[in-house]
């Protein structure tokens, strides 16, 4: 009588976590950027605010002082 053993290996597959480490290093760095890009905007809208502001209290100025300047 022969005795056929059946033996089943099993290769387990599985990296070392560096897929994982990979993808959230770009998930980062793209959070990064679209703040930076988010943060330049803000300071340009912030810079064209400041300026407008300036404009309107010259303009103010400017009047004030012909109006000043047509009572005398």
């Amino acid at each position: 009588m022969a005795t056929d053993s059946k033996e089943v290996i099993v290769e387990r597959g599985g990296g070392s976590g560096l897929t994982a480490i990979i993808a959230i290093l770009i998930v980062a760095l793209i959070a990064a950027g679209a703040f930076v890009l988010i943060n330049n905007k803000s300071d340009k809208d912030s810079a064209i605010t400041t300026a407008a502001h300036q404009v309107g209290d010259a303009a103010e100025k400017a009047g004030d002082a012909a109006q000043d300047a047509a009572k005398k």
